[in-house]
């Protein structure tokens, strides 16, 4: 089968990159075909219940992905129309103007990128302001210079963050609020107006939003797009290949496996692939020809390769003190983002997560952890609970790469001690200091417990770099514009672009790129 409209643009995905590239052609009034692998995600009252969400995996998508070894895995990915923002915690930070240049870590080289600070600003703001980004420019010390504020005032803090932050400040630190999307509006106090959308629950971080009230790409960008008329979106379309001309320089035609069973080809001037960093190479991979035996846009061989997530950690400590805080996720630290006084390199940055219960701490935390507690129930340790996010930059390593085998199985090879040692500091720098913040032995039990948990090679939350752009053909797949620099019409404009990752959540570079290569897109229509 084969749909016999031409359109200007397609877009393949529809998370932070697609979904945001949708809405900004939106209103150029050319014709954009929006190609989702997945369908809307159910509202149902499991979106918000731990063990269904956490324990379950039940809107994981039931798929195995193999590591370097040929052991199965299941990813943490989703396919909904929104793509992986349906389950992100919204934290949307802009990258330091230091992470686009090169960075020397203890293990190696965080590349430069081809685009500086400056050239993405303008558009780090349209994103804040787009994704309705609460926070103060300012506060964070190693934040580079904005040419305009947040739209809206950061999420205040309840009063043990409160406390938290008040006893880092007096620790010499400068902790500041965190940069959340949310639809929320705030009365004196900090408490959810009677008509904000958001109701400052302790659902925002990794649950999708039974309100709409959190800033995915569908709630923000894919569901206003399709209100205009030249704005058409095909769900359940899963794509499985790119064709091109003779001569290799053009993509022709989209061919989609749809829920149907049946098989779909389309065909646009302009074929823009966003389906996460993974999946985009996998599709150009998949698309090889006469012409493009490696893949289409891979006569460099890095499509694939360079594959980053960051290095993380999930750290719960004990507070002595109970925590009743429901919205945990307004509070972050980078005072050692850069360095600290007792080491030359990187170390990453500090974020709470959202308030963790019972069922995810009992489906999440590590094997050990009853035996470090097995006196005190599960919903004790939650109701004293503070949970952090420490994140570190891991490196672009060429064997770091998503390859498919014979019988188009993905794997994923991974270096999992890449760059570790600066999470390591910053692990040691956190727990260090949790005595002086209400933390310590004099609680609950006779020790102090922090329970830790890395991250799997399962945690593809934050994957990227696999498609990376550059100035050189030879080492990079994309030019400056995201555009394929073998090709005349194929972009890619998800988290594949990254030659580096910085230590922050990517999704807030990867809008701001999307309406920077929307401008040059419509710019090229035009």
């Amino acid at each position: 089968m084969a749909d016999d409209r031409h359109y200007d643009v397609i877009i393949i995905g529809t998370g932070a990159g697609g979904g945001t590239l949708a809405h900004r052609l939106a209103s150029t009034g050319k014709r954009v075909l929006i190609l989702e692998r997945g369908d809307y995600l159910p509202r149902e009252r499991d979106n918000w219940d731990s063990t269904a969400v956490f324990v379950k995996g039940k809107y994981r998508a039931p798929e195995f992905w193999y590591d370097k070894h040929g052991n199965q895995f299941p990813p943490e990915v989703n396919y909904y129309v929104g793509g992986n923002t349906k389950f992100y915690g919204a934290a949307l930070f802009r990258l330091r103007p230091e992470d686009f240049g090169e960075l020397r870590h203890h293990d190696g080289i965080s590349p430069a990128w081809p685009i500086r600070y400056e050239d993405l600003e303008p558009y780090y703001t349209q994103a804040e302001h787009l994704y309705l980004v609460h926070g103060r420019h300012g506060e964070d010390p190693t934040g580079g210079p904005t040419s305009a504020q947040y739209a809206y005032p950061p999420v205040e803090h309840e009063a043990r963050i409160q406390q938290l932050s008040d006893d880092l400040e007096k620790a010499g630190l400068r902790p500041f609020h965190l940069p959340i999307g949310v639809n929320l509006t705030q009365d004196e106090t900090g408490r959810a107006t009677h008509d904000s959308v958001c109701i400052r629950c302790d659902r925002v971080d990794g649950f999708p939003c039974l309100m709409g009230a959190k800033s995915d790409a569908q709630v923000i960008c894919v569901d206003p797009a399709l209100k205009y008329d030249n704005v058409t979106m095909v769900t359940g379309a899963n794509v499985r290949r790119l064709e091109t001309d003779p001569t290799g320089r053009t993509v022709t035609r989209v061919v989609a496996e749809l829920g149907s069973g049946t098989t779909e080809g389309f065909s646009a001037d302009i074929v823009v692939v966003a389906a996460g960093a993974v999946n985009s190479a996998v599709l150009l991979l998949r698309s090889a020809n006469d012409k493009h035996p490696g893949g289409l846009a891979n006569s460099s061989d890095v499509v694939g390769r360079h594959y980053m997530r960051h290095n993380n950690l999930a750290l719960m400590a004990v507070s002595k003190e109970p925590n009743p805080t429901r919205f945990q996720k307004t509070l972050a630290l980078h005072d050692w983002y850069l360095g600290a006084d007792d080491w030359d390199y990187p170390l990453g940055g500090i974020q709470m997560l959202g308030k963790s219960d019972a069922d995810q701490i009992h489906g999440e935390a590590p094997r050990w952890a009853g035996e470090v507690a097995p006196d005190m129930p599960f919903e004790v340790l939650a109701h004293h609970a503070v949970d952090f996010w420490l994140c570190g930059e891991d490196l672009p390593l060429p064997d770091s790469r998503v390859t498919l085998d014979k019988d188009d199985a993905i794997h994923l090879a991974l270096d999992e001690k890449n760059n570790t040692a600066g999470l390591k500091r910053l692990q040691h720098k956190l727990q260090g200091m949790l005595g002086h913040l209400g933390m310590h032995e004099q609680h609950l039990l006779s020790h102090s417990i922090y329970l830790h948990k890395g991250m799997p090679i399962g945690a593809t939350a934050h994957q990227a770099g696999t498609v990376r752009f550059g100035d050189d053909p030879r080492s990079s797949a994309l030019d400056v514009n995201c555009k394929a620099h073998d090709l005349d019409n194929l972009y890619v404009v998800d988290t594949s672009f990254f030659p580096s990752i910085g230590a922050v959540n990517p999704s807030l570079t990867a809008i701001a790129n999307a309406l920077r290569v929307g401008d040059h897109i419509a710019a090229r229509l035009s």
